[in-house]
């Protein structure tokens, strides 16, 4: 680990304006936030990251997970996954959000975790890793020696020529098909970014994988208002606890007559980022719950899938898992 500069935010403009005295938003720039640090910690001892400044922003008032006047819950950058995963209103109305946050990790890091760094949680492809190892997430142009070597854990969608590096996130998945939106401070003031637009796909620059620029905190995120709706996380991963997915499916189901009136899907472990199908939510709007549904969206969802040699079974094993995670939230 490189020695670094440590200061303490009090406040959220401060920690902007500490945060823009990086040069570039690309790895490598010169100030980092921490908050839980579970990752950034470990990337900082890896020597993956080497930031100048650390900035602690624990102090900053974005813990809380409260109901607006307009009934949408807001869930502060600085809650933890925890006390997000227990929250009464999130287990009733967004209980795929509670059962993903619950299949993550361990319980102490879910306790040290919060949800900015969630979102912005970086790959562990054991090639962004290992700094004795070509990697365009961490040397744009030096290669990617993953898509001919060891390759069993990582993308089969969205992927380049130059990345195909899974985003490892649970709760990503979740916040993905309820359809969040995530709030950013900056240096030229507050906006809110779909989360579908705040993951970037690798293309030719998978050293950029969200559209957060220099100086950018992470205030706050809202998911869309759940009403009259069923959801369910389904993880398939090595072992049972302390692992990352293979495959995995967040489902928001509405029903009406005993028909699919409204589907948001999400995918996990099979994507440079969380993996939203509007192919397979069409393919399910306004039909009647089977089987022979359920697989005919999972084709859909993985239509333009492009395993390797060594994760070619995520395509037969992400089709099982969307099927389950349907079969079990229509029942």
């Amino acid at each position: 680990m490189h020695t670094f500069a440590f200061s303490r935010a009090t406040d959220i403009r401060q920690a902007v304006q500490d945060g823009a005295r990086a040069s570039t938003a690309q790895q490598g720039a010169e100030v980092r936030f921490i908050a839980g640090g579970t990752t950034l910690v470990d990337l900082m001892k890896l020597d993956v990251e080497q930031p100048a400044q650390v900035v602690d922003i624990n102090h900053l008032p974005l813990d809380k997970v409260e109901t607006m006047s307009d009934g949408r819950l807001k869930i502060g950058a600085l809650v933890r996954n925890s006390d997000l995963a227990v929250s009464p209103e999130v287990q009733r109305s967004y209980t795929v959000l509670s059962q993903a946050l619950l299949s993550g990790a361990s319980g102490q890091l879910r306790n040290m975790a919060t949800t900015g760094g969630n979102l912005l949680q970086r790959t562990r492809c054991v090639y962004f890793r290992d700094t004795h190892s070509a990697c365009n997430k961490r040397e744009p142009g030096s290669g990617c020696p993953a898509i001919d070597g060891y390759n069993r854990t990582l993308a089969i969608l969205g992927v380049s020529p130059h990345c195909i590096a899974t985003n490892p996130s649970d709760m990503n998945v979740a916040l993905t098909a309820l359809e969040a939106t995530i709030v950013i401070q900056g240096t030229k003031g507050e906006r809110s970014v779909a989360i579908d637009d705040f993951f970037l796909l690798p293309g030719d620059t998978p050293q950029r994988e969200t559209v957060m620029e220099p100086g950018d905190l992470i205030t706050h995120v809202l998911p869309k208002p759940q009403q009259g709706v069923r959801s369910h996380y389904l993880k398939l991963r090595d072992r049972a606890s302390y692992e990352f997915a293979l495959a995995s499916a967040a489902v928001v189901i509405g029903m009406h007559d005993n028909k699919i009136a409204t589907a948001r899907i999400a995918m996990g472990g099979i994507g440079t980022r969380p993996w939203r199908s509007r192919d397979a939510e069409h393919v399910l709007a306004g039909q009647q719950p089977s089987a022979q549904l359920f697989d005919q969206a999972a084709q859909a969802l993985l239509a333009d899938a492009k395993p390797q040699r060594g994760n070619a079974f995520k395509r037969e094993l992400a089709r099982r898992c969307l099927v389950q995670a349907l079969t079990q939230v229509t029942a």
